[in-house]
């Protein structure tokens, strides 16, 4: 088995040769945010990982199960913080399409950045991954700046409405859902209490309709899949006609909002068997 380790990786302090170490416990700074890193010795890829509603990077790496597959199978994970929410303790996202999501993407790009320095990793090694408001964040990067990462993997959150009428470019991307899904229901919810047809109502999207667009996006010849998988814990769905390079699949769980047991694993698989970029 690949022996693992928690990274410690140093940087040369302003003139002082004084060094900084940075972990899974001890943060790497960006601007004005921080990530945290676990890494295997030599890794051969890596996943910038977005934590959801009221967590931190710090805590999307408590996750074990899931870091540890990833260690395991030779990959880092990164873990950003979100923004400071205000009042309360933990952190979000300007995820949202009436909130400044080009910041956000732009600190993503910056920790993508830092993060293939340190562990010496080229750009088609690494991937972004998010859950709940953490896969909707990890979808309008998809969108709108479909370069920024060579794959994606949203898990229980996708886009809100009003939903996007077109994305920048074809992506290769993996979206996971939980079939019992109260929290980001696959048709999605009003959040605020508020009617639907509200203008001012906070509105989940719907999943079925996410996929439309990215089939659109994609260029995919028919709407229904072409490859269809049920075995193991996921019924997948595959568009492979699609615009060379691109990749689209859908994974359905039996669970609610959680990421699912095999989860790692399986997106593992289907990165190590995308295209070439």
């Amino acid at each position: 088995m690949r022996r693992l380790f928690q990274v410690l990786l140093f940087a040369a302090g302003t003139g002082t040769g004084a060094a900084q170490a940075c972990s899974v416990d001890t943060p790497c700074p960006v601007g004005d945010r921080d990530y945290y890193l676990a890494a295997p010795e030599n890794p051969i890829g890596a996943v910038v990982y977005i934590h959801g509603w009221g967590a931190s990077g710090s805590g999307a790496l408590k996750n074990t199960g899931m870091v540890n597959t990833f260690l395991e199978r030779g990959y880092a994970v990164v873990a950003p913080d979100g923004i400071p929410r205000e009042g309360r303790n933990g952190r979000s996202w300007r995820f949202h399409p009436r909130a400044d999501q080009g910041a956000e993407i732009a600190h993503l790009q910056a920790v993508r950045d830092d993060a293939m320095q340190k562990l010496n990793l080229r750009a088609d090694q690494v991937f972004l991954a998010g859950f709940s408001i953490g896969g909707s964040m990890t979808a309008y990067t998809a969108c709108l700046a479909p370069d920024s990462f060579t794959a994606y993997a949203p898990v229980g959150g996708n886009f809100w409405r009003p939903h996007p009428t077109e994305c920048a470019g074809p992506v290769r991307m993996l979206h996971t859902h939980g079939w019992k899904d109260g929290t980001v229901p696959l048709e999605g919810r009003v959040v605020n209490d508020m009617p639907s047809d509200d203008p001012s109502a906070l509105a989940q999207g719907d999943v079925f309709h996410a996929m439309e667009i990215w089939r659109q996006t994609n260029g995919c010849v028919h709407l229904k899949a072409d490859r269809y998988v049920t075995e193991g814990p996921f019924m997948r769905r595959a568009w492979d006609r699609c615009e060379e390079g691109s990749a689209l699949e859908f994974a359905l769980h039996t669970g609610g909002h959680s990421i699912p047991r095999g989860w790692s694993e399986m997106v593992i698989e289907w990165f190590e068997g995308l295209p070439p970029a």
